[in-house]
């Protein structure tokens, strides 16, 4: 993780985030802001994010800390995407969550509240005078994940900048955005809409080779859809020795179609017309491979043929 981030700031990529998942043995995301401090501390350009803190799972003059200390330490090049799931299954949502309560639900009141430790709260309230030290006055920008309409709402309503999650949710990318777009009310915070796409990329030299290591993607998720509790990322050698069935076969190759699999030129192409289909401001590309070596060269690939080295230097 941290060679792909110094190679990523390398390359000329805008940012890099970390999500926040428990008790999955093939993630070793659990803790993003620990990981954003290392990251951000070894890289020199690139803004660095939780994509993201699930602010139910924490108390949030805890995360405007964390974060105001981020800020602090790294102006200008941290965010805060939030979202509103456990991110994990419910056992662990309930040991996460079993002190306070709290739901996906609460999730407006949580960044109500998140807000008032770092823009202060209104005399009366019963928490005015408190403030996040550091945070206050501070915060990163905020951003609010989802994969369904009510979260795109909810950033709408809040007017702040909104990531999808097309990469496991495809089916709702489009109706997300379209309502993100036509309900977007302005703020201080964002005057106008801002959304991101997240697609899962796979880049390599060849059509063929790219599709055999997207297919770890495509059977990690046919496990799961089968009722399989997560686990790690099957290995090269594990999905050349499946036996895939016509239906599961046909199933995957569907998914990985909605997705960006293929050489630079056909995943180019793809990422352009889901950007004319969901009228997109950025697209983040999460590289699922099996191999590390392989990861990378996806990554190198695209922003070759992106040409984002070029942009980074002209900016």
């Amino acid at each position: 993780a941290l060679a792909l981030a110094r190679e990523a700031d390398r390359l000329g990529y805008r940012r890099i985030w970390y999500a926040e998942h428990h008790n999955m043995p093939g993630i070793a995301s659990s803790a993003p802001e620990v990981i954003i401090a290392t990251v951000a501390a070894q890289t020199e350009r690139i803004r660095v994010g939780s994509g993201g803190v699930m602010l139910p799972n924490h108390a949030p003059l805890m995360v405007a800390e964390r974060f105001g200390t981020l800020e602090a330490l790294h102006p200008g090049r941290i965010d805060l995407g939030i979202g509103r799931a456990p991110g994990s299954d419910p056992r662990t949502a309930w040991a996460l969550r079993r002190a306070g309560g709290a739901s996906g639900h609460d999730l407006p009141e949580l960044l109500g509240e998140l807000y008032g430790y770092t823009e202060g709260f209104p005399p009366g309230h019963d928490l005015h005078g408190l403030r996040a030290t550091p945070g206050f006055g501070a915060l990163p920008p905020v951003w609010l994940l989802g994969s369904s309409g009510s979260s795109a709402q909810l950033a709408a309503h809040l007017g702040l900048p909104f990531a999808t999650a097309h990469h496991f949710s495809p089916e709702a990318t489009v109706p997300s955005m379209r309502a993100y777009r036509e309900q977007f009310t302005p703020s201080n915070r964002q005057e106008r809409p801002h959304a991101m796409v997240t697609v899962q990329v796979v880049v390599a030299d060849t059509e063929p080779e790219a599709r055999g290591i997207a297919d770890a993607f495509a059977l990690m998720f046919l496990r799961m859809r089968s009722g399989a509790a997560p686990d790690v990322l099957p290995s090269a050698e594990e999905v050349a020795a499946y036996r895939w069935s016509d239906d599961e076969r046909a199933w995957a190759d569907a998914m990985l179609d909605r997705q960006a699999v293929g050489t630079a030129d056909q995943v180019l192409r793809r990422l352009a017309e889901l950007v004319e289909e969901t009228a997109a401001d950025e697209v983040m590309a999460t590289t699922v491979a099996p191999d590390p070596a392989a990861r990378l060269h996806s990554y190198r690939l695209l922003a070759a043929a992106a040409g984002l080295e070029a942009a980074a230097a002209e900016e």
